[in-house]
């Protein structure tokens, strides 16, 4: 099983481990992807601090991720799965884990990223800010970068087995999965089921569902659980206590959707 996340937009602070290590991240087909996207950043923030702001889509008072952007060389690093925080991740709580699912978790957790391409939660990387929304002035929008390099790394990544995408949007542009990996990924979507004057409303929800979704990893990782397919992911969910609907891949090669159903949000 492959768990695909987004990361956080804020992130906790490095600390005072030892720096970057490029050649020691997983996924070593993204390290010249990585190298250009690095050299890049850090030049723009040590050179140009409005125009950084201007490119990253950073307030006044975020001036600091410049600043912390332009020392990623020499910043600390400590695993990316401390240094992403947020909704999901609080939820997923990797650094409470029992350690079978800790185990399980460094082996089939991936975040993407604007900077790293993605990594496992075991890397060590500083704490930054890029999206994969920015356009860089010499790569351009890190979302169309990505595709080529991704493309090529992805396949080996995606092993055999299931491949659960829990991206959003602006993540999942950066790699698509193709032909037999497609067919054995599912994509998830949690809706809010509430009854109105005797008849039930469904509403997509964006707070929750990172909740909803950090939980839900979380769940299976704690069961042990490692579905072979979408099919086997629908009936582990079901047997945890989610209610799943299915729209199970109209073609050969297409991913499942998975709609997660909660009538509490929290």
């Amino acid at each position: 099983m492959l768990v695909l996340l987004p990361p956080s937009e804020g992130k906790a602070a490095g600390g005072s481990g030892a720096p970057l290590r490029p050649e020691g991240l997983s996924l070593p087909g993204l390290a010249g992807a990585r190298a250009a996207v690095l050299d890049e950043l850090v030049e723009l923030c040590s050179a140009d601090e409005p125009k950084a702001r201007e490119v990253l889509g950073l307030s006044e008072g975020l001036r600091g991720e410049v600043a912390k952007n332009a020392s990623l060389r020499s910043a600390a690093a400590r695993p990316a799965g401390e240094i992403y925080t947020g909704v999901l991740y609080d939820a997923l709580g990797l650094a409470d884990l029992p350690d079978g699912a800790r185990a399980l978790a460094e082996q089939s957790l991936l975040v993407f990223s604007g900077l790293w391409g993605a990594v496992r939660v075991t890397d060590a990387i500083p704490s930054y800010r890029c999206s994969m929304g920015v356009k860089l002035p010499g790569l351009g929008a890190l979302g169309a970068y990505w595709r080529a390099p991704m493309a090529e790394a992805m396949p080996e990544a995606a092993g055999d087995g299931l491949v659960l995408d829990l991206r959003s949007a602006a993540y999942a542009a950066a790699w698509k999965p193709k032909g037999e990996v497609a067919g054995r990924t599912a994509t998830v979507r949690v809706l809010h089921a509430q009854v109105v004057d005797g008849v039930e409303k469904r509403s997509v929800v964006s707070h929750f569902n990172k909740a909803t979704k950090g939980r839900m990893v979380r769940d299976l990782l704690v069961a042990g659980a490692v579905p072979a397919g979408p099919g086997d992911l629908v009936t582990a969910l079901r047997d945890l206590g989610y209610a799943v609907e299915v729209e199970a891949s109209a073609k050969p090669g297409k991913p499942w959707s998975l709609d997660v159903i909660v009538t509490h949000i929290h």
